[in-house]
């Protein structure tokens, strides 16, 4: 099994992004925009949100969502992956050098919700809102493995959170600042940020935190 470098999280992660999305990057608005939110007679009211419970809502691989853990680890209802990497991608070929390495994926209601509530057969994404930006959607990702270097077995792990960026942030030189000037951290995904990174690779002498927000100070781990 390869060890995953500290250097290709971000890359890794990138991928990750995608878990359950169908063409995301064409539903997100350009920086800039005034007005993030839309309207009542776009959105409609909360009531009548179909719930997971209904059997009728589907992932985007077309299988129907059910409440509980589903075979690769999801479960949609309580914003939790718990599985082997590849597994978060359906055991696709490309990951496959990763297939033992552990994953655990917490997220809230704006990131992926666990209902319906625009009507289009799917779990609803930022709802209320025309991007992620500005939604208050969050995202962590803790990974864990082993590795074998000069016939020692090496153990890692790696914690991150990523946020979706306020709708005033500035994009300067790759990376996210609030209104008031404070690193919020580099950029991700366009419209996300990363505050907070941990990586524990004795073999490899990397220890700890790796990456905390100045405009997130008080984070805690996973």
């Amino acid at each position: 099994m390869k060890r995953i470098s500290f250097f290709l999280f971000p890359l890794l992660l990138l991928s990750l992004f995608v878990f359950s999305c169908d063409n995301l990057q064409s539903e997100l608005t350009q920086p800039g925009e005034k007005n993030n939110t839309l309207s009542k007679s776009v959105t409609g009211a909360n009531d009548g949100c179909v719930t997971i419970q209904s059997g009728t809502l589907l992932a985007s691989d077309g299988s129907v969502i059910k409440t509980g853990y589903d075979k690769w680890g999801y479960n949609y209802q309580a914003h939790l992956f718990n599985g082997k990497y590849c597994d978060a991608y359906r055991n696709a070929a490309w990951c496959q050098d990763y297939k033992d390495d552990n994953l655990q994926m917490k997220w809230n209601d704006a990131w992926l919700s666990n209902k319906d509530c625009d009507g289009d057969g799917k779990l609803d994404r930022h709802f209320g809102y025309i991007s992620y930006r500005g939604s208050g959607a969050w995202l962590t990702n803790h990974m864990s493995g082993t590795y074998t270097l000069d016939g020692k077995k090496c153990q890692w792990t790696y914690f991150v959170k990523i946020v979706a960026v306020p709708l005033d942030a500035n994009n300067v030189g790759g990376v996210w600042y609030n209104s008031n000037g404070t690193e919020i951290g580099p950029v991700i995904w366009g419209e996300f940020a990363i505050i907070q990174e941990v990586s524990n690779d004795p073999c490899a002498g990397i220890h700890g935190k790796q990456y905390v927000s100045p405009d997130h100070p008080g984070l805690g781990g996973w």
